[in-house]
């Protein structure tokens, strides 16, 4: 009922390149999406500060809808404590980037890509263990 509300209050997103690139990801779940980066901006969820990357998504190209990965603080620190190293900006947009690609591997049809993705601190080892970064 107050959705307005909650849009007026967001940070504008921040960090999109200038010229917007489509790009096509084949999902282990059979669909095509494309999906344009739209950029990042601060967020709380639950009471944890976080970063909210902000994809454009379709698996039609008829319709499109935002699709919001989360990484909290909290699971950024974890990594970080146990390695001895900050992790850049690109490194947590890759860690954002691979958990919306197992989204679309691990949800069936493109209506469950609406529910926002959150990062675990096991998924940002996992990714960041297929990246091959330390």
């Amino acid at each position: 009922m107050f959705g307005w509300l909650k849009n007026r209050r967001e940070t504008p997103l921040s960090g999109a390149p200038a010229v917007r690139r489509q790009k096509s990801y084949s999902a282990q779940s059979g669909f095509v999406y494309q999906y344009f980066y739209q950029g990042n901006r601060p967020a709380i969820r639950e009471r944890e500060q976080g970063q909210e990357f902000v994809f454009e998504v379709t698996a039609d190209r008829k319709t499109s809808f935002p699709v919001s990965v989360f990484v909290s603080e909290p699971v950024v620190v974890d990594w970080q404590n146990l390695h001895n190293r900050a992790l850049s900006p690109t490194e947590r947009y890759a860690i954002a980037k691979m958990a919306l690609f197992q989204a679309f591997d691990d949800r069936r049809t493109p209506g469950e890509m609406r529910e926002e993705v959150r990062v675990r601190t096991a998924d940002v080892q996992a990714i960041l263990d297929i990246l091959g970064i330390e």
